[in-house]
């Protein structure tokens, strides 16, 4: 089926289009500018904007929650720990109502290391999440990699391990619990990341640090890390640091919206908006009303002032969430799709432009993990598209007036399942 999307305000990932027609050819866009085909299907986007869809570049999903996600207009997830590598997504890849997803698998970490700490002793996943009807859930049925590593032997060993399981990105946490409230974790010392961040170069890999301190992310770039899944908020950033990350080359995803739920700032602001609440579940809502709540001497004000340093120093910043796959308060305050979207206004309140931000959620994500199919609106692409009311351009509130959402150039029913 052919669409024309017309009358409306186009960004296209990288700069505004006023009143530019979108033509989608089943799954792809076939044309920006130029007529409406005759034969096309109609969408009037008058007084409003098409932007592409969003990427989340930090999540732990789930099917449930990949489509609440697209009920948001993340038409893209990047898992950073889970299971939805290699033939573990192959029920996803073509499944219009969920959004898309690509993932590290998991996280090498010593035996005891994070993210252990996060789950309460008591702690069942039975009763979370979805299951299928004879009570499975869905995806893989076997075990995970598991790359527990205290040496840099064990390590390099299970970098060509990750990538045989479907891994799409590698994936090493440098956390000693700090700002969990856990201090003295097991963590891996600098030769062992210096060595796996090595082999997974040499496997063609990206890698990609879980840092949530200034030691850490250090040890990180020491390593020759790609890439940043946190930004530090254990103290407020100095020239030195923004000049290491930025001299690297890596990009960072600053997650504010989990630095915020680290010291117990909870989503509720974003459950009273009728935009937000209406769109979520009770479970989701209870878990967005809560927080981490970790780390409550932690500044927000100094993370900020942090996310404009970087972007300030030419650092890509890409958009993140760190949400969890399944409703948990104890993980609370963060949620799938709708937590991105405030994401994107933390990022505007840090400095950014409106524009800025949207490229954070879009053509950076897309460019810097290899994602060439999307992130833009251009002829040739998948026609992943959110059509919001108003202008996100200048007003980055205005990408939760959300009118409609293309996965593939198939709509997506945005009501609460």
């Amino acid at each position: 089926m052919i669409t024309a999307i017309i009358n409306g305000r186009v960004f296209d990932g990288e700069r505004v289009l006023e009143d530019a027609t979108v033509v989608l050819d089943g799954t792809r866009i076939a044309a920006v500018g130029g007529e409406a085909p005759a034969e096309a299907d109609i969408v009037d986007a008058r007084g409003g904007t098409l932007l592409p869809g969003l990427i989340d570049a930090h999540v732990h999903t789930s099917d449930e929650a990949l489509a609440l996600a697209l009920r948001f207009g993340v038409t893209t997830e990047l898992e950073m720990q889970g299971m939805n590598t290699g033939a573990g997504r192959a029920h996803i890849t073509e499944n219009d109502s969920l959004a898309d997803v690509r993932s590290a698998g998991f996280g090498i970490t010593p035996p005891g290391g994070h993210p252990s700490e996060l789950m309460p002793e008591d702690f069942s996943p039975e009763g979370h999440g979805e299951a299928d009807d004879q009570g499975e859930r869905p995806g893989p049925h076997e075990m995970p990699l598991m790359p527990f590593s205290t040496t840099p032997e064990e390590a390099v060993a299970f970098i060509p391990q990750l990538v045989a399981a479907g891994s799409d990105y590698i994936k090493f946490m440098v956390d000693d619990g700090t700002v969990e409230g856990h201090p003295g974790l097991p963590m891996l010392d600098q030769a062992t990341l210096t060595a796996g961040v090595a082999e997974a170069h040499r496997h063609g890999m990206l890698t990609i640090a879980h840092t949530l301190t200034v030691d850490a992310t250090r040890m990180a770039i020491e390593a020759g890390i790609d890439g940043f899944a946190h930004l530090f908020m254990d103290q407020p950033h100095t020239a030195e640091i923004i000049e290491l990350i930025a001299a690297s080359g890596a990009f960072v995803v600053p997650c504010v919206v989990l630095n915020a739920s680290m010291m117990g700032i909870t989503g509720a602001s974003l459950t009273a908006d009728p935009r937000v609440g209406s769109r979520l579940n009770e479970a989701w809502t209870n878990t967005l009303n809560s927080s981490y709540d970790r780390y409550p001497h932690g500044r927000l004000d100094d993370v900020l002032a942090s996310v404009k340093a970087l972007h300030d120093a030419g650092v890509d910043l890409l958009a993140g969430t760190d949400a969890a796959p399944m409703p948990l308060p104890f993980l609370g305050g963060v949620v799938h799709g709708a937590s991105l979207h405030q994401e994107l206004q933390y990022l505007v309140r840090a400095g950014l432009t409106p524009v800025q931000a949207l490229r954070a959620a879009t053509v950076t994500p897309a460019r810097r993990f290899g994602l060439d199919d999307r992130g833009r609106i251009a002829a040739g692409l998948r026609a992943d598209l959110l059509l919001v009311d108003g202008d996100p351009t200048t007003t980055i509130g205005d990408t939760l007036n959300l009118r409609e959402v293309w996965r593939r150039g198939t709509r997506t029913t945005l009501s609460a399942s």
